[in-house]
């Protein structure tokens, strides 16, 4: 009797379960990542070049007349009194309507989150709307609303009271977009602080409250502590919404009366429109140094205690 040996096939050997994950990982990131390349890594990369050069509209047809300048632009930008009238402008901007749509949020996530009980998340819904609502038919509305026939002013006369002409006065100008961009943005700020004022555990109050605590003593000592991450962060999200604000001056004055309203990003727009994509870009790049630095500056006072 015979005996046969079957031959056995060696078992390819398995791939290690972490490179799977990872090329998994990786197919999932890549819409995203190609997305990110085209549209905001190399136009980004492109601009810092521009920046260097004295690129204007008429040297598209001649690409190799331009010239690199190195950082004459952005000298140029410091020099030019516009530029910092503007940066003036859009500092105003952030330093009086961050804190505003942030207590206003505050206030407003605190009503929801205690105060009301029917009909929640109507309000929600209401308080939110501005956020989601057409920001050119808003300015079309508030312009009239603030022209010197407008409603406000019509308000004001009910009472006795002589409205002023608010949108080309440079002193009035400036209050009424910053109240454009405060409506326009504090629910976003209500739906944060909402958010962190739910996960704050009730057993925390019940314990305060049996200790003595008022709800003076729980919101200074218990909510406004454990809220600091989320005050962290609407703050960072709102600087950096209002330091590129454009919209609002844009739409509402077209940063006028003589300049009054004009920022930074409305500055940027005027120059790439006249063909100065040099200048543009440069002040394109000012401003995202200002983002950065104004929000490394707040999660270096913030951090820490959060």
């Amino acid at each position: 009797m015979t005996a046969t040996v079957g031959t056995v096939t060696p078992r390819r050997a398995a791939r290690p379960r972490g490179v799977r994950r990872t090329a998994v990982a990786w197919l999932f990131l890549a819409p995203f990542a190609l997305v990110f390349l085209l549209y905001t890594a190399i136009p980004t990369v492109a601009a810092l070049g521009f920046s260097l050069t004295d690129l204007r509209g008429a040297d598209l047809r001649h690409p190799f007349a331009v010239d690199l300048v190195g950082l004459e632009n952005y000298v140029r930008l410091f020099q030019d009194e516009t530029f910092l009238r503007d940066i003036l402008n859009t500092v105003v901007f952030v330093a009086v309507g961050v804190p505003l749509t942030m207590g206003t949020g505050f206030a407003l996530a605190l009503v929801l989150d205690s105060g009301i009980r029917r009909m929640r998340g109507a309000f929600r819904t209401v308080f939110f709307a501005p956020v989601v609502t057409n920001i050119v038919a808003v300015a079309l509305i508030w312009r009239y609303a603030f022209n010197a026939n407008g409603t406000v002013n019509k308000v004001l006369g009910a009472v006795g009271f002589a409205g002023p002409n608010w949108l080309d006065d440079p002193n009035l100008a400036m209050p009424v977009v910053i109240l454009l961009g405060v409506w326009r943005n504090f629910g976003i700020a209500m739906v944060l602080f909402l958010a962190g004022l739910q996960a704050i555990g009730r057993d925390v109050y019940e314990a305060a409250s049996l200790d003595g605590a008022g709800r003076w003593g729980q919101l200074r000592h218990i909510t406004l502590p454990l809220l600091l991450p989320t005050t962290l962060m609407v703050s960072v999200l709102l600087t950096v919404f209002y330091l590129q604000v454009f919209d609002e001056p844009y739409l509402l004055t077209d940063g006028g009366p003589l300049g009054s309203t004009e920022s930074m990003a409305l500055y940027t727009y005027r120059q790439f429109g006249v063909g100065e994509f040099g200048m543009s870009s440069a002040a394109s790049f000012v401003m995202l140094l200002l983002v950065a630095l104004v929000s490394v500056v707040q999660f270096r006072m913030l951090r820490p205690r959060a």
